[in-house]
């Protein structure tokens, strides 16, 4: 029987991939990763309020060493800058770089996907962040299935659903499909609202703006 994985962090992303494709892909496991990022906490607990939510199974796998070699705002001391700060592609992606994070998580579900028998696992990438995120293009996605190929027994496919969207699209889709959008939080600072400031809740609130009142969802800012 076919079934799926997902890579889960309660972003946005991840969030309207799972309501879209829950369903179609029987999607059964959903796995974050705690890599010490500032979030951790309110990403695993927003996550854990998805999967049951969707009524799916949430495993939450740990990175410590990750943390130990990063050196950017998303888990050192350093302070995430704010989104509108961030002129240059460049610079933003060095701000908050991970590690080969995505290449990790990838594998590591493809791990998963090859014990279990998982068929497709699902990632949130999408056409926005890939202007400035490598690991978030179709070009890195149609990489790691072909790695697939020849380190998994299974062959898992990678589905990355939004692919070709941005976030205001992105954002209609789950106002069309009435995807509970309040569960998400999407951002870097880990506090109990979204701080309304960092690059990733600067995007959201862009886009919340470009379908209506950013409040109306129910996600919350401070």
């Amino acid at each position: 029987m076919l079934k799926s994985i997902i890579l889960l962090s309660a972003g946005l992303d991840s969030l309207v991939s799972l309501g879209l494709k829950k369903d179609e892909l029987n999607i059964e496991l959903a796995l974050t990763f705690d890599y010490g990022q500032k979030a951790a906490e309110k990403e695993i607990q927003a996550s854990e309020k998805i999967c049951k939510y969707y009524n799916i199974k949430h495993e939450v796998i740990t990175l410590d060493w990750l943390k130990n070699i990063t050196k950017t705002s998303l888990v050192s001391n350093e302070e995430v800058p704010a989104g509108d700060e961030l002129k240059s592609p460049e610079k933003s992606a060095k701000s908050v770089w991970v590690p080969n994070r995505n290449g990790l998580f990838l594998n590591i579900a493809g791990a998963y996907a090859d014990s279990y028998g998982y068929k497709y696992i699902l990632i949130g990438a999408n056409k926005e962040e890939a202007q400035t995120f490598p690991d978030n293009t179709a070009d890195f996605i149609n990489s790691v299935n072909e790695e697939f190929k020849y380190s998994t027994l299974e062959k898992p496919e990678i589905i990355a659903p939004l692919i070709n969207y941005n976030k205001n699209d992105i954002v209609m889709l789950a106002l069309k499909n009435k995807l509970p959008l309040e569960l998400t939080m999407s951002c870097y600072n880990g506090g109990d609202k979204h701080c309304g400031i960092c690059e990733s809740c600067t995007r959201l609130k862009h886009a919340l703006q470009a379908n209506g009142d950013i409040y109306y969802t129910g996600i919350l800012f401070e």
